[in-house]
């Protein structure tokens, strides 16, 4: 009896531990709700980015990936994003699509352009770069062409 007594009380405390983590694991994943004002940006390809990818200016994190949808008439993706509040950026801002690492997820990369008018919440960044497959540059790269005829 007192064997089982022993074997409940482990089970809890491993129990307890396990849901500490858990909650320390979900406290810590940046997850929480994305503070910023938003922008919008079109791309023809978006290659696994998903809602919750960082949006980086000059690699530095300024906001988050908020949401993405399909435009049905132009069949391209737009991407909404939170962007941090104390970063204004000019209205002749470029977005581009890029691979964070060879193993890693897609984040957007902003580059800020010259402009003095500034992009207000709700813009639409029109200057965009779509994802680069890497498959499709690696097979350029190994079969020298070019995709073209």
């Amino acid at each position: 009896m007192g064997r089982n007594i022993v074997e409940t009380i482990v089970g809890a405390i491993v129990l307890v531990v396990a849901g500490v983590f858990v909650f320390y694991a979900f406290a810590k994943s940046d997850r929480a709700t994305s503070s910023g004002y938003e922008l919008v940006a079109r791309f023809g390809r978006i290659d696994g980015l998903k809602r919750g990818a960082d949006v980086t200016l000059s690699g530095v994190k300024v906001g988050t990936v908020t949401g993405i949808d399909l435009d049905g008439k132009t069949y391209q993706a737009v991407v909404h994003m939170a962007v941090s509040p104390s970063v204004e950026l000019p209205d002749d801002t470029n977005a581009k699509v890029v691979s964070e690492s060879l193993l890693g997820g897609m984040v957007v990369v902003l580059e800020p352009g010259a402009d003095k008018k500034m992009l207000t919440p709700g813009s639409e960044i029109a200057n965009t770069q779509d994802a680069i497959s890497l498959t499709e540059l690696i097979a350029k790269f190994m079969f020298g062409g070019t995709g073209q005829k």
